[in-house]
């Protein structure tokens, strides 16, 4: 009477084994520079839990953004080869790179206006993203500078914009352009709200995801994952043809 009811029961599923992806490349774990890390300490346990999950490579990818964290790329080196030397010092086997997080303001179209190298990982990628609540101006100039300079742009955390929420139209319209879209592991827990967590599983059935990540901030996110690792979503992930792996 209860399967009738209710349907049948779906089977337990066991742990996602997150060492397929290799590389977790958007995260926040640079002590001190922006709304990530606030020490060392904590940025040594956060790398200790990335290696248990089986991750080979961190690319930690810093805020840029002009009216709040004035990063540079000597900042974020300087601070790179700091956690580097701590993670020596803790007999940590995991490889750290640092990118950045370029805020899409006045100030990114200036940069690729003047030919400033950005900050980048693998073969030439650049993460980015836009204001999560209006849709900015002048996308299309965003990204006709970012392909004609022959970067290879990823749009962080597509899920979470209130723009495009309830539709993943832009996702498929931007792929198309040449844009990879990357999606948080915590967006199919519902850590960022039901709405979110419905368009992250629409990106995984449609395979519209180019990148999955933690956007690591603080160790919560990555406990979070850890409690999510059983949902049928994050096994669908799998079947995805992701770029995570070839950052290795």
């Amino acid at each position: 009477m209860f399967s009738r009811l209710f349907g049948k029961k779906q089977p337990d599923l066991p742990e996602f084994d997150l060492s397929q992806f290799g590389v977790d490349m958007h995260s926040h774990l640079i002590p001190g520079i922006d709304d990530g890390s606030e020490s060392i300490d904590e940025t040594i346990a956060m790398l200790a839990k990335f290696e248990s999950f089986g991750y080979k490579k961190i690319v930690t990818t810093p805020h840029i953004m002009s009216d709040y964290y004035r990063n540079t790329p000597e900042i974020i080196h300087r601070g790179m080869e700091k956690v580097r030397s701590s993670i020596k010092e803790h007999n940590l086997s995991i490889e750290l790179e640092a990118a950045a997080e370029y805020y899409f303001d006045e100030t990114l179209l200036q940069k690729l206006e003047k030919k400033e190298k950005l900050l980048t990982f693998g073969d030439n990628y650049v993460l980015f993203e836009f204001s999560f609540h209006s849709e900015p101006n002048q996308i299309d100039q965003l990204y006709f500078e970012f392909l004609a300079q022959k970067y290879k742009p990823v749009l962080a955390h597509f899920e979470r914009y209130a723009f495009t929420l309830g539709s993943i139209d832009k996702a498929a319209e931007w792929r198309d352009m040449g844009i990879n879209i990357q999606m948080n592991f915590n967006s199919l827990s519902g850590h960022y709200g039901p709405e979110v967590k419905k368009q992250a599983e629409l990106l995984v059935d449609e395979k519209l995801i180019d990148f999955v990540a933690t956007d690591c901030h603080r160790m919560d996110h990555l406990i979070i994952l850890e409690s999510n690792l059983k949902s049928p979503y994050v096994h669908k992930l799998a079947n995805l043809d992701l770029k995570n792996r070839e950052l290795l």
